[in-house]
């Protein structure tokens, strides 16, 4: 039976390595700081379109603050996540619903061989629940004890006639082939969707939000829900935050562990080591293929000023796997973490302290300098990840003042832009996203260096 209801929850994410044509991350590095051991099926993580395992960190590190084993949780990383615009015409660089639905089934079989389990819980974000969708249906049951749905949407973004082989048209053949049928869910897998309260720009009524305004969609709030799913309504989360908000960690832990979570918080480890991806974006098209040959350094930096404090505390270069570090690290430590690479803009990132290791720390050059940044001396990016910026249901401030780029209402923008004189190069920039607080450092533009304050939360 459906069940909707909203949940309200006070307070506030490995790649060893490139198993098969798929990445999947392991965290194998230390036990987790736990109040006990909690028996979960295994659990793999899916990202959506356009974006990497990285996502998931937070969410990992609250579940390993809750019992669950870190070598029991992997997170995918398709080597093409985009989508393409006509699923049956193949695209440079991104990839069809097959190719996600068989990729997924690689790491489905790799992760139940790792751990010796009969069945594992899937979860996943946005597009991440197409191919779960599509490996159940086809006969996957038998390896999926839990399917969870975070701001999937599972009957389209928009319906209509044109573009039928779009996959994220609700009625093009592929969502209607997953939809047939009196229930939406295959028997003998537990599905749970999760969604928003009406702010989820890819569950919206009016066409603006993908690029046609004033037309209906024909898809509304509720078409993540499934027909046969429990369906939880989450509140005002927008489209990421279904998956990355802490009221959607509970949600999930508690359907797949069978109990609530004992803490929300992260329990910081005493010893941190980072790594992950060097991933490029070729003809601007994001992607997670390694990039070989890519510097990485990382310095710890003053929470107040940005400045560095003592020289690199890591140094490292990407081999052919991509990957970078380990890096230690303090768990109280704010980053600068400079990446180098050939036909790249040298990207310097900013991060708030991490309390527990990862090795998903993937790191993608920012973009080129474009006409846009003509005239200006240093360019500072700040960056939320993990869901969007809501104005005004958050405080949203970068360098003082209320980004100008960041439309109000439905949250839609995850990036903001700051551009400064060439005589400001060197200047602290403050990012504060609610109670997450970035100082970065302004790069000069000339020597082709973007600064990037990355919110983790």
């Amino acid at each position: 039976m459906s069940i909707s209801r909203r949940t309200i929850l006070k307070g506030a994410g490995a790649l060893p390595l490139v198993a098969g044509n798929f990445g999947f991350a392991a965290f194998a590095q230390t036990p987790p700081a736990a109040p006990g051991a909690v028996e979960v099926p295994p659990i793999l993580f899916v990202h959506g379109n356009g974006d990497h395992a990285a996502l998931w960190i937070t969410t990992m590190w609250r579940m390993e603050s809750n019992g669950v084993p870190r070598d029991r949780m992997f997170a995918i990383n398709f080597p093409d996540p985009l989508a393409r615009a006509d699923d049956t015409k193949p695209e440079p660089n991104k990839s069809s619903t097959e190719d996600q639905r068989r990729e997924l089934g690689e790491a489905i079989k790799e992760l139940k061989r790792r751990t010796s389990a009969p069945r594992v819980a899937l979860v996943g974000n946005s597009r991440g629940g197409n191919p779960i969708r599509g490996y159940i249906k086809s006969g996957g049951t038998g390896d999926v004890s839990h399917a969870v749905l975070c701001g999937v949407p599972n009957h389209g973004v928009y319906d209509w006639d044109s573009g039928l082989n779009g996959e994220f048209n609700g009625r093009g053949p592929f969502l209607r082939g997953l939809n047939e049928g009196e229930s939406e869910v295959t028997p003998g897998t537990a599905f749970l969707t999760l969604r928003s309260d009406g702010i989820d720009k890819y569950a919206q009524e009016d066409g603006r939000f993908v690029g046609k305004p004033g037309t209906p969609t024909g898809v509304t709030a509720e078409g993540p829900a499934l027909k046969g799913a429990t369906n939880l309504v989450l509140g005002a989360v927008d489209h990421r935050e279904t998956a990355f908000h802490p009221r959607a960690f509970r949600e999930i832990y508690k359907f797949i562990a069978g109990r609530e979570p004992e803490r929300i918080a992260i329990a910081p480890e005493a010893e941190v080591k980072l790594s992950g991806l060097v991933t490029g974006t070729p003809g601007g098209i994001q992607t997670n293929r390694p990039v070989a040959g890519a510097a990485v350094e990382v310095y710890r930096v003053s929470a107040d000023t940005g400045e560095r404090i003592g020289g690199a505390v890591h140094t490292s270069q990407t081999g052919a796997d991509g990957r970078w570090g380990p890096a230690p690290v303090d768990p109280s430590w704010y980053l600068e973490i400079v990446l180098t690479s050939a036909g790249s803009t040298t990207t310097h990132f900013y991060r708030s302290p991490f309390p527990r290791s990862s090795e998903i720390v993937h790191l993608r050059a920012a973009r080129p300098l474009g006409p846009a940044d003509a005239g200006a001396g240093s360019v500072v990016l700040m960056s939320r990840p993990r869901g969007y910026f809501g104005l005004p249901r958050d405080v949203v401030l970068f360098d003082g003042k209320e980004p100008a780029d960041v439309k109000p209402g439905v949250p839609t923008d995850s990036l903001s832009t700051l551009r400064l004189s060439a005589a400001e190069a060197g200047r602290p920039v403050v990012a504060l996203f609610n109670q997450e607080r970035i100082v970065a450092r302004a790069w000069p533009a000339s020597e082709n260096r973007i600064a990037l304050a990355e919110l983790t939360y």
